[in-house]
């Protein structure tokens, strides 16, 4: 059984490896971590990490630049179903659209744009920098075991998912206004906070992810 932490130039690799790692001892599962940018490992992997910080289209296009990467990405996570987790910009890359420097194409997985955070009579500061409370929308979700809600989660960033419709959202954060900070759709997870830095909670997160059955 084989994790692959998707590495295309982008994204903390090493402290996402870490703390999968840690949670691959602490459940005592038998499962190998390989970070990768291996279209033939990642077909062959059993479940799907994929990091991003940065603006989503230099993530996109330094996923464009590895040949057959986002077709095994597709092939794994759309067609065999296989346990897909997108962190930060890797969650935005999952919307249909980003706005972020122009107007740029995803991966279309869930209906959602990538919009700025709106900065109401200049009060809050951009990006969105430092811990924060989350607020639970599907408090009996599996992913969400042993998360309590008003948790503290770390996030870095300046745009988030705008989702189309309320039934994708698994949590929220307040900053100016109710941002989606978790969605879930079938085998499809992401989260805009860093759960790789986020301590206990963060740790619950990735914890469930390796134990999901979508």
């Amino acid at each position: 059984m084989t994790i692959a932490i998707i590495d295309y130039g982008s994204g903390n690799l090493r402290s996402v490896s870490k703390s999968v790692e840690k949670s691959v001892n602490d459940l005592n599962l038998k499962k190998k971590i390989l970070v990768t940018n291996k279209p033939e490992v990642i077909k062959k992997s059993d479940r799907i990490i994929l990091p991003g910080v940065g603006s989503f289209s230099d993530c996109m296009q330094g996923l464009k630049k590895i040949s057959g990467l986002l077709e095994a990405l597709h092939s794994s996570v759309c067609e065999q179903k296989k346990p897909f987790f997108g962190i930060c910009v890797g969650m935005q890359l999952m919307s249909e659209t980003s706005f972020e420097n122009g107007e740029h194409k995803g991966f279309s997985w869930i209906p959602s744009e990538v919009i700025p955070i709106e900065n109401k009579n200049q009060k809050l500061k951009i990006p969105h920098m430092g811990w924060n409370e989350l607020k639970i929308l599907q408090p009996d979700h599996y992913l969400l075991k042993n998360v309590l809600d008003n948790a503290h989660a770390y996030f870095v960033h300046s745009y988030f998912v705008a989702v189309k419709e309320d039934k994708y959202k698994l949590l929220e954060v307040e900053y100016g206004s109710q941002l989606t900070a978790a969605v879930v759709v079938e085998n499809k997870f992401g989260t805009q906070f860093h759960p790789e830095k986020s301590q206990a909670t963060g740790r619950s997160i990735i914890n469930n992810f390796l134990t999901w059955r979508p």
